[in-house]
This record gives C-alpha cells, sequence and structure tokens, in this order.
C-alpha cells in the first residue's frame, strides 16, 4: 500500500488492465465452465444489496424476507411448498452443509460416532472436503455406466451409514443418478438422502415439463433430505449464489450454534457474515425469468447440445455416453485427450478435461453460441485432419 492515495481513474486503470487477463463469457471461447454471464438484472440487484448481512438478519430485515421468498420459490422448482434453507456461495458450501447436518443429527439421534456417507465416484470434490474437515469416512457407491449401481448400494450399507448422496446433473457427464430407486433405499433404512442439484436443478425441472423423460429427482421422493442448487450456473444468477435446501428444520437446528451478539441468537450456516446480495440476485433474475424464460433457456441449451453431439460424430469424434443434459464429453480415437485439450488451447478455446472418464468436457453454456459451435467444430476437423 503506498503512503498517498490514488484516484479513482489511476485504480479502475490498473484494474482494467489486470482483467484483461481474464477469458470473457462474452467472447464464446469458454467451453468448460458450468459457470456463465449473470443476466444483467441479478447484477443490479446484486450492487444494491451488496452491503447487507444476512448474518445478523435482525438489522436488515427485508433483506432476509428476500431470502426467504428466494428459497421457497426455488422450492417450488424441485417439489416442495415449505424448505428450509440458505442462499449460500455455491455447490461447495452448501453440500458441506448437508454433511454437516447429517453429520450431526446421525450423532445426536442416532449415536453414530464414525460415520460414512456412501457417495459416487461421479460426485464433485466438495465432498472430499466435507471428509476432512467433518471427519467422515466417503464410501464408494458400486457404478453402472457413470452411474450409482442400484442393485449393489445395499451392500454398501453399514451400522456407521450417515448418508447417501446421489447426483442431478454430474459435473463431468451431466447424467442423472437413479434417484428414485436410491430414495426408496434410503427410507427404507432411515438414511439421510443428499441430492447434489447445483448443475442440474435450474434445467431439469423445466425439460421435465417439456416432456424429457427424466426420472424424479427432487423432494417430490419422500426419501430425500436436502437438495443443493446453484442459481448461479443455469440460473443466471450472479457468482457466488449457491442455495442448499432441507426436507425438515430439524437439519438446520442441529447445526445451530449460539451467536450471542448478533440480533439472531443462533446460526445453522457454514459463514457467519454473509452479503445479501446473492439472494436479492437471485430473487431478480427468478422472477424476470419465470418458468416461461428458463424453459427457454433449457430448451436452447439441448438444442446447441444436439448440434454439437452431431457435428462431433460426423467428423469423426466419439462421445462417452449419450447426452441427457447440457454437457457432451468426447474422445478422439487416435488423438490423446490430453493432447487433444492442448491442441484446443493453442486456437483459443478454453475446454475442460474430466477424469472419470477422461475425455474433453464442453458444457452448452447460455454464452456458447451456435456459431461459436461451428467455429469450434471447424477447428476439431482440422485436428482431426491433421494426424
Amino acid at each position: 500500500m503506498d503512503d498517498k492515495p490514488k484516484s479513482k481513474d489511476e485504480i479502475f486503470k490498473i484494474l482494467d488492465k489486470y482483467q484483461q487477463k481474464d477469458l470473457f463469457y462474452s467472447d464464446g471461447r469458454i467451453l468448460g465452465s458450468m459457470c456463465t454471464e449473470s443476466d444483467a438484472i441479478s447484477k443490479l440487484a446484486f450492487n444494491k444489496f451488496i452491503s447487507s448481512n444476512l448474518g445478523d438478519p435482525g438489522l436488515f430485515k427485508g433483506t432476509k424476507l428476500i431470502e426467504d421468498y428466494t428459497i421457497k420459490n426455488i422450492g417450488s422448482l424441485l417439489s416442495i411448498d415449505n424448505p428450509y434453507g440458505h442462499i449460500v456461495t455455491g455447490g461447495t458450501e452448501a453440500n458441506l452443509m448437508a454433511m454437516r447436518a447429517a453429520r450431526n443429527y446421525a450423532r445426536d439421534y442416532k449415536n453414530i460416532d464414525h460415520a460414512e456417507v456412501i457417495v459416487p465416484k461421479s460426485s464433485h470434490f466438495s465432498f472430499k472436503k466435507a471428509e476432512d474437515i467433518f471427519n467422515i469416512k466417503l464410501i464408494n457407491a458400486d457404478m453402472d455406466n457413470f452411474k450409482i449401481d442400484v442393485n449393489s448400494l445395499e451392500s454398501k450399507i453399514t451400522e456407521n451409514t450417515i448418508a447417501i448422496v446421489a447426483i442431478a446433473g454430474t459435473t463431468e457427464l451431466g447424467l442423472v443418478d437413479p434417484i428414485e430407486e436410491i430414495a426408496d433405499i434410503a427410507q427404507k433404512h432411515d438414511i439421510f438422502l443428499h441430492i447434489d442439484a447445483a448443475f442440474g436443478g435450474f434445467i431439469l425441472p423445466f425439460l421435465k415439463e417439456s416432456g424429457y423423460n427424466f426420472p424424479h429427482f427432487d423432494f417430490s421422493l419422500e426419501g430425500v433430505s436436502s437438495m443443493t442448487i446453484d442459481p448461479h450456473k443455469m440460473g443466471l444468477s450472479t457468482i457466488p449464489s449457491g442455495c442448499i435446501l432441507f426436507r425438515d428444520k430439524k437439519y438446520l437446528e442441529v447445526m445451530e450454534v449460539a451467536s450471542p451478539y448478533l440480533t439472531k441468537k443462533s446460526q445453522s450456516t457454514i459463514v457467519g457474515t454473509r452479503s445479501g446480495a446473492s439472494a436479492a440476485a437471485t430473487y431478480a433474475v427468478m422472477e424476470y425469468m419465470g418458468k416461461e424464460g428458463y424453459t427457454k433457456l433449457a430448451l436452447e441449451a439441448m438444442e446447441k447440445t444436439k448440434v454439437l453431439k452431431e457435428g462431433l460424430l460426423k467428423i469423426g469424434y466419439e462421445l462417452v455416453v449419450e447426452p441427457e443434459l447440457n454437457i457432451i464429453a468426447f474422445n478422439h480415437p487416435n488423438i490423446d485427450t490430453n493432447s487433444l485439450a492442448e491442441l484446443l488451447e493453442e486456437k483459443n478455446w478454453s475446454v475442460s478435461v474430466s477424469s472419470y472418464p477422461k475425455a474433453i468436457r464442453i458444457i452448452l453454456m447460455n454464452h456458447v453460441t451456435l456459431d461459436n459451435i461451428n467455429d469450434f467444430l471447424n477447428d476439431l476437423k482440422i485436428i482431426a485432419n491433421s494426424v
């Protein structure tokens, strides 16, 4: 820090210089991200509430009402009228809260001290963080074509099992686990079931209503205890905007700690101070989009997915699985995956490489246009022809 203050113009000149090193969604070259450009209305709402603190809600009663309304609004997408939860930073924080709730409930009401959680290999890395932070043991579920193998699930359950995790829109492939059958098993054994719908939560409901044949994956299934959903992904809200929903208030209560010097005398969230800006941004964009807007967005994403899929097959690339959502993973039969990623990077495409299985992973987000897809396919064709 310098002794003398800088002018506003000088500060923003420096900030602009650093920002120019970033990639921009608007360029259409970011193909491996589950996030996208926030809708303009969400940015305005975010800035308006940026100094509010939901960690001390008695001082910001209006902002707390916005969060409560937004939680109820998101719940309506996931088949629950009166959910309990919070707007948080994203899927990681939401998944951490779910695992903490499951652990605390099992410890306090079932006397389970050596907690085990059954997770699929396709689960997000946030569950590894939960394992470390909350001293739980992750048990890997058997997999069948990159989804949880329901037939083997009960064999993984022990007296220490506190939770099962299933995914609605896996991070790497966008697949939906057989959640209906998993929920039946969880309910049969009285085990907490968490659904990570961080990605799928803001697209699956609209595709289902449009006739896509997806299984039930949400609170319509009695066995589902909690869900993660990220408004800053397909919901077009600002970063950071995540959400954790619980079926019952008791799961928040088992996480509460005293906060005696605040206007609310207990907290169940992981963080203390938390801006109400994300809740306001999510409220604004959901009201602005409505079901009609989100349905249009979902159908456009699937149409782009179809265009990319057909284009890849036409020029000799191979799909890992048939895409269920707007995520495609592919390889070339004669090019190493990492080498292909490097060749694409040389052509200024930002892709990601999935680990299970190893493949080029593309997410057809809102900022990716049909022109971007055609340009991408042309470059892939050039690469394939050079082998």
